[in-house]
């Protein structure tokens, strides 16, 4: 095997390269070398870039081509691919896939349409038995743009002597079809240090010597009408050179459009970086294209906001599962189940996507239930009310416990829902370029900005910025609307309609609030009521009693009564005498106030059916934990529908998608052009980056040169054809 890596030899006509000049194209680039005239350096270079790259990889044979352009007078506009030959099996010491890697590389190679294949082998091998005949047929069936060449002809004419063996032999004994032809060729024995034109002579001599040997040195002689124009090199010669002018002429006008289209393209590509240079120095030209171009981008922006369905939803929408994985946010904080709203399969964008993110977060918050509450955190907050005073203790325990479970477990959803939400804005951003690049229609004049790299990563930072900042004021305004909801001065939990409309809660509301001595409830679990006295609440407390009270104000008219505080049943039985303080104010405990405190106990016994004693309490007792979990769990929901049914949605929508229908291209202008010349200039100047445009031009001039070239040459070949 001679050939170990491909060698493309492009074959250049040049009029003024009288002498042929050869040149490599560097290994890891697309320039070329100095030329090269003498066959022998060309021959020893070839074999060093061969074996030091076989030897950098480790392996026998490689796809990667050597490259080599041939400038001549004297030759057509061609390319020559030369492969490895196909081998039976590895040598010794070489990887044995070899032989399936050449077969691999030969087939990519040959499998453009426009390729003819040149299929030589040697005269040795019998047709019955070629194997990469087959695999020829794989990448041309017909052969219908393979030429099959048989070499070293002149050793396989020694075993005919008869007319039938050579003409069986010469048409391939049917393997290739009746109108198939191969080519016989046979090449000079001496191939030392001869010129060109001796070279040339010497085939001449062979071909002249083929033909005599099986006109006279066989018996009958051969078919040399049907044979003859297929055996010697001028005959291959002749073919070759007549099949390159017949594709010449199917593909002249396909590739004359080409070549004009290909020198249309570059000079686009000249004006483009000519503009850029010319923008360098116009400052307000290079402003108002940025100022349009980020104009549009937010006016796409709105119209994808607003509902729209280019580009196709299939291929930019997101579903729910994408949207979570993209944004890093894979699960609502507390959810435990999966969210599924409607639509959560389907693919989509903007508008859609952020009304589809609201109904989200409403399932995941209706989702969620008032967290139980140990019966230690009841006792702490029911006690701590009544030793305040007062006979609401009941219902603000209730109550502190529904608020202290909103603020920490709907304030997360809230922001989780701020996060998301702001994923989907700014997942538009590049919606809106797409729209902004297809839109033929709107802002015409407005020039290509793509180029401007730096320009466009700071309008994505500013836009970003931008939303991150709406993000942060939703967050905000919503926990201000959580902090007013589960305010202690909030009425949501005393709301008529609220507790009028829940049976339960009012009634176990007036059951509980009905019961003496509610600071000395026992919670834990086997506690029992002891005997106590009712708080009263203070003259100006009293507009706050929820409307589950009202026997219980009757009851005080009628005895006209206040009562200070609610004694500890630990305390000793002479708390009678001595003063208290009520309500800050010192009171003297004289035998009147005593009577008129035991008959006001008489009394409420006497009007709600409560016998004080402590069996009955402990009998009532045992239901207090569980009542005041289901109060607070009845308020925790009264608080979430206020918060998510009035609250939240007005703000999301006003605190992300009005400022971004209104504000959005007043802050970008704001931060990309309210800013001097020179930092202007820095979005789309880097350095360096002016010598790199100048280097790209000169490269882009040099092209054009040879586009136009050939596009002429071109012509004129096709005048000629």
């Amino acid at each position: 095997m001679g050939t170990r890596r491909p060698l493309v030899l492009q074959m250049v006509h040049d009029p003024t390269a009288l002498d042929p000049r050869c040149r490599f194209q560097e290994e890891d680039s697309e320039e070329y070398g100095h030329p090269m005239v003498q066959a022998a350096a060309i021959a020893d270079l070839i074999k060093q870039r061969t074996e030091s790259h076989l030897r950098t990889i480790q392996a026998a044979v490689s796809s990667k081509p050597i490259v080599m352009r041939a400038e001549y007078a004297h030759c057509p506009n061609l390319t020559i691919i030369d492969t490895p030959g196909f081998v039976l099996k590895a040598k010794k010491g070489e990887p044995e896939r070899t032989p399936e890697e050449i077969l691999s590389m030969v087939k990519t190679l040959a499998s453009p349409p426009h390729r003819l294949i040149l299929f030589l082998q040697q005269s040795s091998v019998e047709w019955c038995s070629s194997l990469w005949l087959d695999a020829i047929r794989e990448i041309d069936p017909t052969f219908r743009r393979t030429m099959i060449v048989i070499s070293k002809f002149d050793n396989r004419l020694k075993e005919f002597t008869e007319r039938w063996e050579v003409d069986s032999y010469l048409s391939a004994s049917g393997y290739l079809g009746d109108n198939i032809h191969p080519f016989f060729v046979a090449l000079p024995k001496d191939r030392g240090t001869i010129s060109n034109d001796e070279f040339r002579r010497q085939i001449c001599q062979v071909d002249i010597d083929v033909l005599r040997h099986l006109r006279d040195g066989v018996k009958g002689g051969f078919n040399e009408e049907k044979f003859g124009p297929y055996i010697g090199f001028s005959c291959l010669r002749k073919y070759l050179e007549s099949e390159l002018q017949k594709r010449y002429k199917e593909a002249a006008p396909a590739t004359l459009a080409l070549l004009e289209q290909r020198c249309s393209d570059v000079s686009m590509d000249l004006s483009r970086l000519d503009s850029k240079l010319q923008a360098t120095s116009d400052v307000s030209q290079l402003r108002r294209s940025a100022m349009l171009h980020a104009a549009s981008i937010c006016t796409h922006l709105r119209a994808l906001l607003d509902g729209a369905a280019d580009p196709a939803p299939e291929v930019w929408g997101k579903t729910t599962e994408e949207e979570q994985m993209h944004s890093g946010i894979n699960s609502w904080p507390g959810i435990s189940v999966p969210v599924k709203p409607p639509n959560s399969s389907l693919k989509l964008y903007g508008g859609a996507a952020f009304e589809r993110v609201m109904h989200e977060f409403r399932c995941a918050t209706y989702s969620m239930e008032c967290p139980q509450v140990s019966r230690e955190k009841v006792a702490n907050i029911l006690l701590a009310h009544a030793g305040r005073g007062g006979s609401s203790g009941m219902t603000e325990a209730a109550a502190e416990i529904a608020r202290a479970a909103a603020r920490s477990w709907l304030a997360p959803l809230t922001e989780t829902a701020c996060d998301r939400l702001a994923f989907v804005l700014q997942s538009l951003f590049d919606l809106a370029m797409e729209r902004s690049r297809t839109d033929d229609s709107r802002y015409q004049n407005v020039e290509n900005m793509d180029g401007y790299v730096g320009f466009l990563a700071a309008l994505r930072c500013s836009y970003y910025k931008f939303v991150k900042d709406l993000s942060k004021q939703c967050k905000q305004i919503v926990r201000h609307h959580l902090d007013s909801v589960t305010s202690p001065y909030s009425h949501i939990c005393y709301e008529s309609d609220f507790l009028g409309g829940v049976g339960t809660v009012a009634n176990t509301l007036h059951r509980f609030n009905q019961f003496s001595g509610v600071a000395s409830f026992d919670l834990s679990d086997s506690g029992s009521l002891e005997e106590g006295q009712e708080n009263l609440p203070p003259r100006d407390q009293q507009q706050m009693t929820p409307p589950a009270k009202a026997n219980e104000r009757e009851i005080l008219k009628e005895s006209q009564l206040t009562v200070p505080e609610t004694p500890s049943p630990d305390l000793p039985a002479d708390i009678h005498g001595g003063k208290k303080k009520d309500n800050g104010n010192m009171n003297d405990g004289g035998a009147r106030k005593r009577h008129a405190r035991m008959a006001a106990y008489a009394n409420r016994g006497h009007h709600n059916n409560v016998t004080v004693g402590g069996d009955d309490l402990v009998s009532r007792s045992g239901s207090s934990y569980s009542s005041i979990c289901s109060i607070s769990a009845q308020y925790f929901a009264k608080m979430r529908e206020v918060l998510i049914e009035r609250n939240v949605p007005s703000a999301l929508n006003s605190g992300f998608l009005t400022p971004c229908r209104e504000r959005l291209f007043l802050a970008l202008g704001f931060e990309l052009f309210a800013v001097n010349d020179e930092k202007f200039m820095d979005m789309f100047v880097s350095p360096g980056a002016i010598d790199c445009i100048q280097n790209e031009r000169q490269s882009l001039l040099k092209r054009q040169k040879i586009l136009l070239s050939c596009l002429s040459e071109f012509k004129n070949i096709s005048r000629t054809l």
